[in-house]
């Protein structure tokens, strides 16, 4: 009856005020008295004292720590004594009335976080395992309390650094810790045990991936306790009320592979404790996983202990990451093994603590099995495509984009509709990686395969615009289709994309024309794009510009050397502009083509190579001195000049001091043979050489004093000597 009117008092307080009959007031002001002496409650007349304490410390403003001990001292004695004497009715009442929970979490957040001098932390988690005990308590409100009591003990100093650190303090205080989570999931609900296994395993890895090496190590050792729990109990003690327990096989928590991947990382940490609790944990967690598939035969079961002992045997042994991930492998979910896939991509970003090489290591054997390990390929595109943004790591990079080549390679209609899907047109991040695909021969006639067929419809979109799409798709058609020569030319001349001025469009078709001519027969079929080839380079956008040379090299290389003769020469004019561009891979493969070129010339077209490689010259000779070795050394068997003084000029204002060096000797030595020069001619030398007074290297300015002088005075002198450039320039 007591018990009644105090939940018909609670429910007055929450409603709004309205007049009560004489009956309904009686019922108030009685429960309101009920309330105020609290011998309603069962368990009042064997702890009376614990309940007064309690009441006190809520109404009192005054709360020192030993006013808090007592309290929370209280609180796990009272739920103690109702619970070993079966009095717990009316303590979810209680519990509700006075805020309980609410006053331990606020006590908790007042606790310091720089040091551990009381037991206030210890008490609070002994009073939370107590109360654990009973149903609804804590309901709604656990999650509340263990982020509070996560984040104010896993985040304190380590322990050398905290002073007058009572060791056992910190001991017990760890260890009221393990014991309360303990108790918070054995006496959840069977229904709940999965949720509250999740959650507290979430809460935990937020924590066991932190850059303190403090954090990780208390993260990961209550891991370990949760795993513990899981591998060595057959059943989940649940509700003592409840018919039937949580069965071992029943335990199905997604986030099982997400743990298993961070703790597998976590076993780089060999210089930390965290390494070995991130070993135990594996080991007990292969335990639970292993008895989990065999709890689902029948004739294997009697070999149980002594099979998973040897298994646990041999990872402790050898504990890699990749020896452990593919002891665990036939025992996982599929969503297991994706999630883990998930956690060594994610581990390869900038901002991860984590071994990247452990990583790539792990990621290069999901490589090596993608039957087994990439399963789900929506969900890990999408995982690389969020992720690759993220790494700016060549290598990390390549093993990420490895991963997605394997995944086109195994399903490729999957892969281009996921891509398709979640990626808007033009998307950088996603471009990278259709070049990726488009790199390596089979994939890319695979994905181009795919591609066609869901593009034509003008559903999906991969550039900015449908006009970028269709030019992919007629590229598509060349590849796809087993066309002749003169097929493939008419199916090209239809809409020739590569007079398209659109950059991304236009390099990542040139990606894939790369990748395609690296068959013979295909390189000859693609002469016909040699005419739009050339005026790519006109566009200027660098990336397009340096594939467009390689591709124009490859299908050069598989003509007849009359048919490309006059095709080298139109092609050498438009390299003459590349071989001075900032970029160094640009000018290599520029300066490389250009050699090329020069040797394919024959009958008439020798003199018009000539004269168009004469143009070059100059700058040939001012890029032996390049600082860039690959680009200096393609310049070694060139060995004229053209007297071209002025166009030497431009090479005084170049950022590579070596360059402007050599620019300033040139100028030098070639002025002081010019003929009959004007003192105006010598004076715009003089004047263009006087810009690098001021340079910030001492040799050039030293050398710019010096060949002034010496300009000057050679200028008087009489008769001038003749000469040739093509003299100056011989080695």
């Amino acid at each position: 009856m007591a018990e009644k009117l105090l939940r018909v008092a609670l429910k007055e307080d929450r409603a709004p005020q309205e007049s009560s009959s004489p009956v309904e007031s009686h019922e108030l002001c009685l429960a309101q008295q009920l309330e105020m002496d609290a011998s309603w409650l069962p368990v009042y007349h064997l702890e009376p004292e614990h309940v007064d304490v309690i009441r006190a410390f809520v109404s009192s403003p005054e709360k020192d720590e030993e006013r808090k001990l007592k309290f929370l001292t209280s609180i796990a004695v009272l739920f103690r004594a109702a619970t070993y004497n079966s009095l717990c009715q009316g303590l979810d009442l209680f519990c509700q009335r006075y805020k309980l929970a609410e006053n331990i979490k606020v006590l908790l957040e007042e606790e310091p976080r720089d040091q551990l001098h009381t037991a206030v932390w210890r008490s609070a988690m002994f009073a939370m395992t107590e109360m654990s005990f009973v149903e609804a308590v804590l309901e709604g409100k656990e999650i509340g309390l263990l982020q509070a009591c996560f984040s104010g003990i896993f985040l304190l100093p380590p322990k050398e650094e905290m002073q007058d650190l009572k060791p056992f303090l910190y001991f017990t205080t760890m260890k009221g810790m393990d014991t309360m989570l303990v108790a918070l999931v054995l006496n959840s609900p069977t229904s709940r045990v999965n949720e509250k296994m999740q959650s507290i395993f979430q809460m935990l890895l937020t924590f066991a991936t932190s850059e303190r090496a403090s954090v990780r190590e208390r993260a990961v050792g209550r891991m370990r306790v949760l795993s513990f729990l899981l591998a060595n109990y057959s059943s989940l003690k649940a509700d003592p009320n409840e018919e039937r327990h949580a069965s071992r096989a029943e335990m199905q928590m997604p986030i099982i592979g997400q743990l298993l991947g961070h703790l597998l990382l976590l076993l780089s940490f060999k210089e930390e404790e965290t390494g070995h609790l991130a070993l135990d944990a594996l080991c007990l967690l292969f335990q639970f996983k292993y008895q989990q598939h065999c709890a689902t035969l029948t004739e294997e079961n009697t070999q149980l202990q002594g099979d998973w002992e040897t298994e646990t045997t041999s990872l402790r042994t050898s504990p890699s990451a990749t020896h452990i991930i593919e002891s665990f492998a036939e025992y996982l979910q599929p969503s297991e093994r994706s999630d883990i896939v998930r956690v060594f991509i994610e581990a390869m970003t900038d901002s991860s603590t984590f071994d990247k090489e452990a990583a790539r290591n792990v990621l290069d054997m999901v490589r090596g099995n993608p039957d087994l390990w990439l399963v789900d390929v929506p969900k890990i595109t999408s995982c690389i495509h969020k992720t690759l943004g993220c790494i700016k790591s060549v290598p990390a990079r390549q093993s990420v984009e490895s991963l997605m080549v394997s995944m086109a390679d195994k399903c490729p209609q999957e892969v281009v509709t996921t891509l398709l899907q979640v990626t808007p047109g033009g998307d950088s991040t996603a471009l990278a990686l259709w070049e990726a695909m488009f790199s390596v021969p089979q994939t890319v006639r695979n994905i181009l395969k795919e591609l066609l067929s869901q593009l034509w419809d003008l559903k999906s979109r991969l550039f900015c615009t449908h006009l970028e799409d269709y030019c992919l798709v007629r590229l598509a058609m060349l590849a796809s289709r087993d066309l002749g020569d003169r097929a493939c030319a008419a199916t090209y001349l239809d809409f020739r994309f590569l007079k398209e001025e659109r950059p991304a469009m236009l390099s990542l078709v040139l990606r894939a024309i790369m990748t395609l001519s690296e068959r013979d027969d295909m390189a000859r079929k693609m002469k016909v794009i040699l005419p739009d080839l050339m005026r790519v380079l006109l566009f200027g956008y660098k990336a397009a510009t340096t594939k467009a040379l390689l591709v124009f090299r490859t299908i050069m290389a598989q003509l007849e050397r009359r048919e490309a003769s006059h095709i080298a020469v139109q092609m050498v004019e438009f390299l003459l502009p590349l071989l001075d561009d900032e970029l160094s891979q640009l000018r290599e493969s520029s300066i490389s083509l250009f050699r090329d070129l020069m040797m394919m010339a024959v009958g008439n077209d020798k003199r018009e190579m000539k004269n168009v490689v004469r143009l070059g010259l100059l700058p040939l000779f001012f890029r032996l001195s390049d600082q860039t070795q690959s680009v200096a050394k393609l310049k070694q068997d060139r060995r004229r000049a053209q007297e071209f003084l002025i166009q030497s000029l431009s090479y005084l204002k170049d950022a590579q001091a070596s360059l402007r060096e050599a620019a300033v000797r040139f100028i030098g030595l070639a002025a002081r043979h010019l003929r009959n020069p004007s003192e105006k001619k010598l004076a715009e030398i003089c004047s263009a050489l006087q810009t690098l007074a001021e340079d910030r290297e001492p040799s050039i300015r030293s050398l710019v004093a010096q060949t002034v002088i010496i300009i000057l005075s050679s200028s008087r002198e009489q008769p001038r000597p003749r000469w040739t450039l093509r003299a100056l320039c011989c080695r």
